[in-house]
């Protein structure tokens, strides 16, 4: 299965399975922005799980201006995947997440890719991505994807271009 991955637009019928996946193998933390919620996966947190998604199924022209993706590896749902439009023309950012279960197979630079196909067929120019010194294996596959890499202290900011020609895997 390494490396074969689809991406779909987050819609209804992704967002249990994904909720499903995130519960199992995520801590909250890691998959969605912090809310005011018991500890864990409560009833609570769960429908802020539901409505952060939801807000998003209008994709990069909505309120948002993210468009989800669910990662399917195997035709079952393994993670997520994004992209924000930033300020900058031409811009995007992503994040990412895959359950615990699907990761170190080479799935997350193989969404990675498939997202980077997305953003320029969605006309833009640069992806961006920040994450942390200790994320080695984000750092991995964002420079095998190709990004220049900049350390701030407790960030690292990613840059990848998709006018340059694409790095050899």
């Amino acid at each position: 299965m390494t490396g074969a991955v689809r991406l779909e637009p987050m819609s209804e019928r992704h967002l249990e399975p994904l909720l499903s996946v995130a519960a199992a193998e995520a801590e909250p933390g890691e998959v969605m922005p912090p809310v005011e919620a018991p500890a864990g996966w409560s009833h609570a947190r769960r429908e802020a799980f539901r409505d952060f998604h939801r807000a998003s199924f209008a994709g990069l022209g909505g309120p948002t201006r993210t468009q989800m993706y669910a990662i399917l590896a195997g035709g079952e749902v393994v993670g997520m995947v994004r992209m924000t439009r930033r300020d900058q023309p031409g811009t995007v950012e992503t994040g990412m997440w895959l359950g615990r279960s699907a990761r170190g197979q080479g799935l997350g630079g193989a969404a990675l890719r498939e997202l980077l196909n997305e953003a320029a067929a969605a006309g833009m120019r640069t992806v961006v991505a920040e994450t942390t010194p200790d994320n080695t294996q984000a750092l991995q596959v964002l420079g095998k994807s190709g990004a220049e890499l900049r350390y701030d202290g407790e960030k690292v900011y990613a840059e990848i271009s998709l006018d340059a020609t694409p790095p050899a895997l």
